[in-house]
């Protein structure tokens, strides 16, 4: 039974690894869920209760993340609603296209969105790019902490 929970703590933290790049998956929430369960496994012995908070706090930014960083890098240049709706459109369809997809439909998206909002190809384009811009650091930020998180429980686990 043991066996099987580690297991499925890691699948977890895998899994989690791979949705912080992938959106349609909750990937630090995941890694979150994997780091307790291993706590949880060895009776918070190597992963103490204080450092899963740590890491609860972590999960939090890396959520918080990921919402302000894609708003701000259409908001500093005033993208229309439309805009954000069309950047959100086109991560969906992103994921649905493969990677190529996914790094650039949602600048397709914003800049069609601002498009349609205000008739400005030129303005439509830089709104574009700048959302896109804060949807890749925004994730940059996420895999970051993730990572961080994932390397300290690992270590956490080893010593």
């Amino acid at each position: 039974m043991t066996a099987l929970l580690w297991t499925v703590a890691i699948v977890l933290i895998v899994t989690g690894i791979v949705g912080t790049v992938l959106p349609i998956l909750p990937g630090p929430i995941l890694v979150f869920a994997g780091i307790l369960l291993a706590a949880f496994i060895d009776d918070f012995a190597r992963i103490p209760v204080w450092l899963v908070v740590v890491f609860g706090i972590m999960t939090a930014l890396a959520w918080i993340v990921d919402y302000v960083a894609a708003a701000a890098g259409a908001k500093r240049l005033g993208a229309s609603r439309l805009a954000i709706i069309g950047a959100a459109i086109g991560t969906v369809a992103g994921i649905l296209t493969g990677l190529w997809g996914l790094l650039f439909m949602p600048l397709a998206g914003a800049a069609i969105g601002e498009f349609i909002a205000r008739k400005d190809a030129l303005r439509a384009g830089k709104v574009g790019l700048a959302t896109w811009l804060g949807l890749l650091l925004g994730t940059v930020a996420k895999l970051a902490i993730v990572l961080a998180m994932a390397g300290a429980a690992t270590i956490a686990l080893l010593r």
